[in-house]
């Protein structure tokens, strides 16, 4: 194999790491692989994709490459990850160039290093509070206590906290507020005003990839990132049941009730702040903060108007992730440079899988009688967002196909 060949294989696999790291999905991240590997003059490239590494060859007998996945990109990261792999495929990229800056990804600064860690958590907090239980107390637990979780997220991130205790560390701290504070009356349903703090750490997005790559026929990382998510629940819930055995919290705490005090403006400005937060936290390039802003406004929109036309939780689920992926599919295809996957993750926050799912495993734990109606709720909100999220790229790529045919240039009488 000459150096060429040497240096084509690490990029790619540098590359699909990336993408990896980046919250794509297996099997979409091989296929771009493969077209980037023929735009490269390679099209017999070969590659297995899991979400904790990547295996890649040239072609048929050729020497392979293993590169681990070493944790989650921050959205700025991947937003440069995105316009790596657009360059390469236009070919306006040079393999080297994006090769030096493939290696020097993990060491981009963050834009708002340690205030825009905690001013985020509190944003988000507060903005989440103000969508999944509008009432003062709520709002006030989530200003509180968001603080707290960015400070274990911080101490994670320096290797000072093991990263895999963070769920429960969280978990427990900020349940022994809820516990406490809704025994001295100042939360109404502790188990539901506790989920804003902690969702940044929720597995939501883990949990909906998995089911999407089962979906379309990636069984080994779909499985893998399926145990992984309800490995991090059970870790979230071994918290809260921890808190709340410790404080001999009763049958009313435990009740997934959800309080409505504020009225009709609580989800918009829930919605600013959530969008703020996010940006803050993951150091998001300021050109992008309105498109994560358009794409939650309209995933919100979808969602809350299904659920109250249908009165159910699972349709408006659907309505929701099907409206965030089409819209994330269109902004990119159509404003060139705005990337897919930056646009759409954030919407997790809002569709809340890992929520529902938290809340259920936690009541199983405490309380099995009242665990079934939210296990259920769980189940048919993870499958519905699933299924938007198949549903809405089928109709992206559609959207895409007929954006690509438009550009095409109209033949001339001469070229005829």
């Amino acid at each position: 194999m000459s150096t060429s060949d040497d240096r084509t294989r690490q990029l790619l696999v540098y590359l699909a790491a990336a993408l990896i790291a980046g919250g794509a999905s297996s099997h979409e991240v091989e296929a771009s692989i493969r077209a980037i590997g023929t735009r490269l003059g390679q099209p017999g490239v070969q590659l297995h994709a899991q979400p904790v590494g990547v295996t890649l060859s040239l072609g048929f007998g050729t020497p392979s490459t293993y590169e681990s996945v070493e944790g989650p990109l921050r959205l700025d990261q991947s937003a440069a990850v995105a316009d790596i792999q657009q360059g390469l495929l236009a070919g306006t990229m040079h393999p080297d160039d994006a090769l030096i800056r493939l290696r020097g990804l993990r060491a981009q600064p963050h834009r708002f290093p340690i205030g825009g860690m905690y001013l985020g958590a509190l944003c988000v907090g507060i903005g989440l509070a103000l969508i999944l239980q509008p009432s003062w107390s709520a709002v006030a637990f989530g200003a509180l206590t968001a603080p707290f979780v960015a400070m274990l997220m911080r101490l994670a991130a320096r290797g000072l906290l093991p990263a895999a205790l963070l769920p429960c560390l969280a978990a427990f701290g900020v349940s022994l507020a809820a516990f406490w504070a809704h025994r001295h009356g100042y939360v109404t349903s502790p188990l539901r005003t506790l989920l804003p703090p902690v969702a940044v750490l929720l597995p939501g997005a883990t949990i909906v990839t998995g089911l999407s790559e089962l979906v379309n026929g990636a069984a080994v990382s779909g499985s893998a990132r399926l145990a992984s998510g309800a490995t991090q629940l059970v870790m979230f819930a071994v918290g809260i049941i921890g808190a709340a055995a410790l404080l001999g919290v009763g049958g009313d705490a435990l009740q997934n009730t959800r309080v409505d005090d504020l009225g009709w403006w609580s989800p918009a400005v829930g919605l600013v702040l959530v969008t703020a937060g996010i940006c803050l936290q993951e150091s998001v390039p300021r050109a992008l903060a309105p498109w994560i802003f358009a794409v939650l406004a309209v995933t919100m929109t979808a969602q809350l108007v299904v659920q109250a036309w249908t009165d159910a939780a699972w349709p408006g689920a659907f309505a929701g992730a099907a409206v965030a992926s089409v819209t994330a599919w269109s902004v990119a295809v159509l404003r060139r440079g705005v990337p897919r996957m930056v646009l759409f993750l954030p919407s997790f926050w809002l569709l809340v899988p890992g929520s529902v799912g938290l809340v259920s495993v936690a009541q199983l734990g405490l309380e099995p009688a009242l665990s079934a109606p939210t296990a259920t709720l769980a189940a048919g909100v993870i499958l519905a967002i699933a299924l938007g999220l198949v549903v809405g790229t089928t109709l992206a790529r559609v959207v895409r196909t007929i954006a690509l045919r438009l550009r095409r240039p109209m033949p001339t009488a001469e070229s005829a």
